[in-house]
């Protein structure tokens, strides 16, 4: 019953990390109303800190001496402190929200680039040629988005997300996979919550418009997004390989699409659908084992 239970996980989770991620960058352009990017960060982070301490407390897992303390650390700042301020900062510079979903759709091609020299992972000629047509699908999903916005910084701010979820991602599973989870995560919050301080301390103006949305948006990016998400992400890097894990976040412009049609009516062309259709094809190339 419980390999029974444990197979069924393993099939579901990465559907649902690819919906629960989704849902974020729909989350941060709704929460960027309420506060400036590294202010918001700062709280959303200082919120999951005080839930992981909870966690960690009642838990109490073994802690990872100072190498792990500082691997953590290391892989806390590309993946939350780069990747979600890098994304924070973009939408705010007029980048819409379905644009940043493009990041991750690059995501894969320069991971398993990456990953076949960094860790030694063999990228098969089948799985590489998953990779370039998910390329393909998510250029087709966000054909004729508005590509305008304050350009320098905003698309700086991209190519840095992108960067910090990719070397995050690799950095993750090379040298944090034996860290326990909980013990691991509240070191990464920990240190990125002193870090999106000091930015928003130096930078910004700090004003936050304590409204219902606010409040309701922020607790799912601290809960759903920073303590679910991203433990299933984690989970999933410990389990899979990374190009298998990378080729997730090709289904990523597709749902977020399909949330932002739901939600604000945005528009779901034909050749919109067929770049779905083709990512979920790329997805399975990648992850077909031979």
């Amino acid at each position: 019953m419980n390999t029974d239970v444990e197979t069924l996980a393993a099939r579901a989770a990465p559907a649902i990390f690819v919906v629960l991620w989704s849902s974020g960058y729909i989350a941060t352009k709704i929460v960027l109303r309420g506060a400036e990017p590294f202010t918001y960060l700062t709280i959303r982070m200082a919120l999951v800190v005080a839930l992981m301490a909870m966690i960690a407390a009642i838990a109490r897992p073994r802690w990872p001496d100072r190498a792990g303390i500082a691997h953590s650390a290391v892989a806390g700042m590309l993946m939350h402190g780069v990747c979600l301020g890098g994304t924070a900062v973009a939408i705010t510079h007029s980048i819409p929200a379905g644009l940043a979903a493009l990041i991750p759709g690059l995501q894969p091609i320069l991971t398993s680039t990456l990953a076949n020299r960094w860790l030694g992972e063999r990228v098969t000629p089948l799985q590489w040629g998953g990779l370039l047509l998910g390329l393909v699908g998510v250029v087709l999903i966000l054909h004729g988005r508005p590509m305008t916005g304050e350009a320098g910084w905003g698309w700086l701010a991209s190519a840095v997300s992108l960067v910090g979820i990719t070397l995050g991602t690799l950095y993750q599973r090379r040298y944090c996979g034996r860290i326990d989870w909980r013990a691991g995560n509240l070191v990464q919050y920990l240190v990125v919550a002193i870090f999106s301080a000091a930015v928003a301390w130096l930078f910004e103006d700090n004003a936050v418009h304590w409204t219902e949305e606010f409040v309701l948006t922020l607790a799912w990016l601290a809960v759903v997004l920073s303590i679910g998400s991203i433990g299933l992400l984690y989970w999933l890097i410990r389990r899979s390989a990374a190009t298998s894990v990378a080729s997730l976040f090709y289904l990523v412009p597709a749902v977020t699409s399909l949330m932002a049609f739901a939600l604000f009516g945005e528009r779901l062309d034909p050749v919109a659908i067929g770049g779905m259709l083709v990512c979920g094809a790329a997805v399975f190339l990648v992850n077909r084992r031979a």
